[in-house]
């Protein structure tokens, strides 16, 4: 899946000033608490869920290395049918892929061991909601949006990661993106949210807190030719929409 790490230099420039006023960092750190396990399960394939499927708070993986490397819907744990509900699971650090939404999809009390390429991958259109759970450990994204459609990230916990949720930067096919972030305890991390703003994206963040997390919301200018997007701004402003993110 495509993203984006890159910031142009004449953007960084600019940007020192915006985390000098204080727009994202605190200094306290702490973490999550992930529930006890109630047992393991190792899939030899992914698990494809319509309807809904509760996971009784039970250990899932693939068996296989945590690698950041990019994979595909056959290295994810669960495949999420548009429409289908997954809750009270834990995926593993055995994994490569977490879990895959290709529509409309509701993730409750799902947990985390360890985020290897992305926790959350959503693939189609339609709209997604995370309710409750965490998630640490992530290099770079926890939550990957490159379809259609509104994610809401309500009462979700994350810990040492790069981005909590991120529109897709440079997919093929773009469209408008918007994220909810509500009662979201935040630690260590660099971006709470990243937005295509050229592309009508935005982010609202209400009712959270954060620890040593550098940027609360950045915005890009986002692209269909697979080019690198350049950071354009962080900070509050008509796409990023918050006014105050106090420590945890």
């Amino acid at each position: 899946m495509k993203y984006s790490t890159t910031i142009s230099i004449a953007a960084s420039l600019a940007l020192v000033n915006a985390r000098s006023l204080g727009l994202g960092f605190t200094r306290r750190q702490s973490g999550i608490s992930i529930p006890a396990s109630a047992g393991v399960e190792t899939l030899s394939e992914p698990q494809y869920i319509t309807g809904a499927f509760d996971g009784g708070l039970k250990t899932y993986g693939r068996g296989v290395e945590c690698s950041d490397s990019e994979g595909g819907e056959a290295d994810a744990v669960f495949v999420l049918e548009d429409g289908a509900t997954l809750s009270n699971a834990i995926i593993g650090a055995d994994q490569s892929e977490g879990v895959y939404c290709l529509g409309a999809c509701t993730v409750e009390n799902v947990w985390w061991e360890k985020v290897c390429e992305d926790a959350l991958s959503v693939k189609g259109n339609g709209d997604a909601k995370v309710s409750g759970g965490g998630a640490q450990g992530a290099r770079d994204k926890v939550i990957q949006h490159n379809g259609v459609g509104t994610v809401t990230i309500d009462g979700f916990q994350v810990s040492d990661f790069g981005k909590l949720y991120r529109s897709c930067g440079n997919c093929d096919e773009q469209g408008e993106r918007h994220v909810v972030i509500q009662n979201v305890k935040a630690y260590s991390g660099s971006y709470l949210a990243g937005i295509n703003s050229n592309l009508g994206d935005t982010a609202t963040i209400t009712d959270t807190c954060a620890n040593s997390v550098e940027v609360f919301c950045a915005e890009y200018e986002g692209n269909n030719s697979g080019e690198e997007p350049a950071e354009v701004s962080e900070g509050p402003s008509n796409a990023c929409i918050y006014t105050d993110v106090p420590a945890c």
